[in-house]
């Protein structure tokens, strides 16, 4: 098993990726990488250090937090399955520019879960075969989980069928 120091060592040599911030607390082990090299510290994270397994890809929106200093977290979390250690990376985002590289070349667990994000947040994976709504109809024009989306919508719920009792 390769100590986490060893791995963000090697990962903050890689250019433009010196300011790659490190914290650990129990067991729980987290990067946060500027938005520019996250690709390419997916990448070696999956080549040089085998995080063989993307387990998830969601996003947080930190619109009302305090002290926040972006709008969006984009967050990935990997699983080496041979040592089973686990990394926890994450990206920052802000309006407008909502556009981070598809993972879907390393992982294809990455299709639908890059779908989810576009779906519920507006996260543009450039890149992505296939990135269209998942969970929302194609017609829905919003994104339900930003903070800033109402709680009992915009109205939308005039475009979906009445489905009685009876039909469902």
């Amino acid at each position: 098993m390769i100590p986490y120091e060893q791995i963000i060592g090697h990962l903050r040599q890689l250019p433009g990726c010196n300011d790659i911030q490190y914290s650990s607390f129990r067991d729980n082990h987290r990067l946060v990488v500027p938005k520019d090299c996250i690709y390419t510290v997916l990448q070696r994270l999956k080549d040089d250090f085998n995080f063989d397994m993307l387990i998830d890809i969601t996003a947080v929106d930190y619109l009302h937090y305090p002290d926040a200093r972006h709008r969006f977290g984009v967050v990935y979390c990997l699983l080496n399955t041979q040592t089973g250690q686990r990394l926890i990376v994450k990206t920052n985002l802000d309006e407008p520019d909502l556009q981070l590289p598809s993972a879907f070349s390393l992982w294809k667990a990455a299709d639908w879960l890059e779908r989810e994000v576009y779906d519920m947040f507006g996260i543009v994976f450039e890149g992505h075969p296939d990135l269209r709504r998942i969970l929302m109809p194609e017609t829905f024009t919003d994104y339900p989980l930003r903070k800033d989306y109402p709680l009992r919508g915009r109205g939308e719920r005039h475009d979906f069928p009445v489905i009685s009792r009876a039909e469902s």
